[in-house]
C-alpha cells in the first residue's frame, strides 16, 4: 500500500510560506499537478500549511514544520527555500526559484548534491523584454516607472533596464518597496512623478501583491505590464512569461521524486 505523504506547503510569490488563499489561481494549479502525479488530498496526502505573518517569522515557521514530521516540503522563491534548507538537511525540498544556481540553493542543476531540488524559472532575465513590449504597447509614454523589490532586483539589472530604456529616449524612475504596506505609496510615487506606464519586475512579493498593484493602476489608469500571463487575465494591461500552471508541470518529476526517494541522513551535510 502507497503510504501517506505530508506535504509542507511553504508557499511565497508561488508555494512556501505564502499569504496566497487556498483557491488562489497558482495554488489551485498546483495541486491540479499533484492529483495529475497521483497525490490525492484526504486519500494520499495530507498538507500542513503554516503561514508567517512577516518576512522575519519565516525561518520560525519553516523550523516548526520540519518539527511537525513532514515527509517533503514545497518551497517558492530564494528566502524561504534558504529557511527551508536551514531548518532541515534530510527532508527533501522541491522549489521553484528565479535560479538556484546563481542564488547558490543548489551547486548544480543537472546533479543538485542536496536535499533541495525543483526549477529554475530565470524570471528576471524576462524584466528587459517586458520593458521592451511596454514601450511597444504604450508607444505614446514617455516616463517608464520600474516597480521592483530591492531584496530580488540587482543594481545592476536594474541599471541595465534604465540604460536601455534611456537609448530610447526615455525617462525611467524606479520605485522598490520591500514590504506589502511600501506598495501602493510606491506606485502612488511613480504616478506623481510623471510615470506614463509601469513594469513590474519578477519577484515573490509583486505577484503575491498582485491584485493589490491591479487594484491600484486601475484607479490611477497606469498602463503596466507583469511577470505572469495569468495576471494580464486577471486585469493588467500585459503579462510576458511563463504560465504558473507549465511550471508546475514541470515540477511534478520532482514532485513524485521527493514522495518516494529515500533519502539517507549520513549522505546529506553537516
Amino acid at each position: 500500500m502507497r503510504r501517506r505523504y505530508l506535504i509542507a506547503l511553504l508557499g511565497g510569490g508561488a508555494l512556501l510560506l505564502s499569504d496566497l488563499p487556498c483557491d488562489d489561481p497558482n495554488i489551485v494549479a498546483a495541486f491540479d499537478e499533484l492529483r495529475r502525479s497521483g497525490f490525492v488530498e484526504g486519500q494520499n496526502l495530507r498538507v500542513e500549511g503554516r503561514l508567517p505573518n512577516s518576512e522575519e517569522e519565516t525561518p520560525e515557521v519553516a523550523a516548526m514544520l520540519v518539527a511537525s514530521g513532514v515527509d517533503a516540503i514545497w518551497t517558492g522563491g530564494y528566502p524561504r527555500t534558504h529557511a527551508a534548507q536551514q531548518a532541515t538537511r534530510t527532508i527533501p525540498i522541491v522549489s521553484m526559484a528565479d535560479d538556484m544556481l546563481l542564488s547558490g540553493l543548489v551547486s548544480s542543476l543537472a546533479h543538485p548534491d542536496g536535499n533541495t531540488t525543483g526549477v529554475s524559472i530565470l524570471a528576471t532575465e524576462l524584466d528587459g523584454k517586458r520593458q521592451e513590449l511596454l514601450t511597444e504597447v504604450v508607444p505614446a509614454a514617455r516616463h517608464i516607472a520600474i516597480l521592483a523589490d530591492p531584496r530580488v532586483a540587482a543594481p545592476e539589472q536594474l541599471r541595465t533596464l534604465e540604460s536601455a530604456a534611456q537609448t530610447r529616449g526615455l525617462v525611467v524612475s524606479v520605485e522598490g518597496p520591500s514590504k506589502p504596506e511600501e506598495i501602493v505609496p510606491a506606485i502612488d510615487r511613480a504616478h506623481a512623478s510623471g510615470a506614463q506606464a509601469l513594469n513590474v519586475l519578477a519577484s515573490p512579493l509583486l505577484n503575491t501583491n498582485r491584485q493589490l498593484i491591479l487594484d491600484r493602476v486601475a484607479m490611477l489608469k497606469l498602463p503596466a505590464i507583469f511577470q505572469w500571463p495569468e495576471t494580464a487575465e486577471a486585469g493588467g494591461l500585459a503579462g510576458y512569461g511563463p504560465r504558473f500552471a507549465e511550471l508546475n508541470r514541470r515540477l511534478r518529476p520532482n514532485l513524485r521524486a521527493a514522495g518516494s526517494m529515500s533519502w539517507s541522513p549520513a549522505r546529506m551535510p553537516r
